[in-house]
């Protein structure tokens, strides 16, 4: 007899239901025992879901703290400006929502890589002589969050390594690392106002290196990157052949004794994918709508890496449509007024918080130029009875509650960062705070007594 024989059993005429038996090497077992069938159930988190951490929230979790209940909390570590009611966006962006739903015309689906029409107008809204756009170099994502996913995803594979800020944005560790690739960290100064060690960062350049993470302005350190330096990090990526992800998402929040200088306007031989959005400059995190700038003249990407990112978009079928329909709007009918308004609340509360910090013994604040933060350093030497900044903002919450984000959960033990979007009565507050916090638990460090009597 073959081995393989199948053998169908019948009467003459057919049965409802198939009894089809195969005998395998003589040996007959019904089909619906299916080889390899589990015996029990056996459900685990994927590798990815695994790989996934975030330090902000297993930091500030695992701060097991209740606020002063004798004080009302001042929360300034919380990076959304629309929380305290104070910064709300213009009216005409308000209004261009309304329009787009009252339209009717965007409750269906669009392009995964958004409509042509809203590509369009971000394309003749960012385009420059010296940075060319066009909308086929332009793709809406949900956040810029995502922007930063598909560009991670579409330029390293696993086992490959990006180059990230110190103190730097954590989701640039979560997402890499999720995926399997490796973070190496590049140093920012303190004393250079948050410039990039330059040589150090080169010297992490290796050939598994799939891209540069650049964002400026920074968070956490509120820094703004002058056109020169920006120039000598483009250098570097030119010697080394290393594509940039540009994170501008705090583009033109700058203050008025700086200036932002778009990185892709700068050269044109090095391919950067430029990740903005809504979210900061027009005060609608919430409403998540990003977009990737493809700056490519060279055409070192080719059709491969924007077919890439095309196919990537796909997953998730693009971002809210009746935000995309408002785009036009909200790009065009803006007022100048709103941008200013806000910028120089921003400014006004850096330096009000600035200038508090700075007059606080133990206490180094490092002067912001844009975006909504500024980093905190602190002489740890005079504060011993605390371990580390993790411990000093700890402490912070339970006697005065002011919640600061600890700057460990940016890669930079010892500072801590301040989120100056809160209105300035609160901020006053918060620095009064802050300061007497210090008082109580400022020592003279060991030799440094003259220094402390004055």
């Amino acid at each position: 007899m073959d081995p393989y024989v199948i053998q169908m059993h019948s009467k003459g005429n057919l049965p409802s239901v198939l009894d089809v038996h195969v005998n395998v090497a003589g040996k007959s077992s019904m089909l619906g025992k299916m080889k390899g069938k589990k015996a029990r159930w056996s459900v685990r988190p994927s590798e990815m879901s695994n790989k996934t951490f975030n330090p902000i929230r297993a930091i500030v979790d695992s701060m097991k703290v209740q606020p002063n209940p004798n004080k009302t909390t001042i929360a300034l570590s919380i990076g959304d400006p629309t929380v305290f009611g104070n910064l709300p966006t213009d009216p005409e962006v308000t209004q261009a929502m309304k329009d787009a739903l009252d339209s009717g015309k965007y409750n269906g689906y669009a392009p995964s890589v958004g409509y042509l029409s809203s590509r369009e107008e971000v394309a003749s809204y960012y385009h420059c002589p010296k940075a060319p756009l066009e909308a086929k170099d332009v793709i809406l994502t949900s956040g810029c969050s995502q922007a930063i996913e598909l560009c991670l995803a579409v330029l390293a594979n696993p086992g490959q390594n990006i180059l990230v800020p110190r103190p730097g944005f954590s989701l640039y560790r979560t997402l890499a690392e999720s995926m399997g690739i490796e973070v190496k960290l590049y140093n920012l100064l303190p004393e250079k106002s948050w410039e990039i060690d330059l040589k150090q960062l080169e010297s992490l350049i290796d050939e598994k290196t799939a891209c540069l993470v650049v964002n400026n302005p920074s968070n956490p350190c509120g820094s703004v990157f002058s056109r020169s330096h920006l120039r000598k990090i483009l250098a570097v990526a030119a010697r080394q052949c290393v594509p940039i992800l540009a994170d501008e998402i705090y583009g033109d929040m700058v203050f008025s004794n700086s200036k932002f200088e778009p990185l892709a306007t700068l050269s044109s031989n090095v391919p950067i994918l430029s990740c903005g959005g809504l979210a900061k400059r027009w005060l609608v995190p919430g409403w998540r709508l990003g977009w990737i700038l493809i700056h490519d003249r060279r055409d070192i990407f080719g059709n491969e890496i924007r077919d890439g990112l095309v196919k990537l978009s796909q997953r998730i079928l693009g971002p809210c449509t009746l935000v995309q329909g408002a785009l036009k709007s909200i790009l065009h009918r803006t007022p100048q007024e709103f941008y200013h308004n806000t910028l120089s609340f921003l400014k006004s509360n850096a330096d009000l918080c600035y200038g508090a910090l700075a007059a606080i013994p133990g206490l180094r604040p490092i002067r912001p130029s844009g975006a909504m933060y500024l980093m905190v350093g602190i002489e740890m030497e005079h504060f011993p009875e605390f371990e580390n900044d993790v411990a000093f903002t700890e402490r912070l919450v339970a006697e005065q509650s002011v919640q600061c984000l600890p700057a460990t959960c940016f890669e930079y033990p010892n500072f801590f960062r301040v989120v100056i979007t809160v209105p300035e009565v609160m901020m006053l507050e918060a620095c009064s705070r802050i300061q007497e916090f210090c008082e109580q638990h400022y020592h003279c460090a060991e030799g440094s007594q003259e220094e402390c009597d004055k």
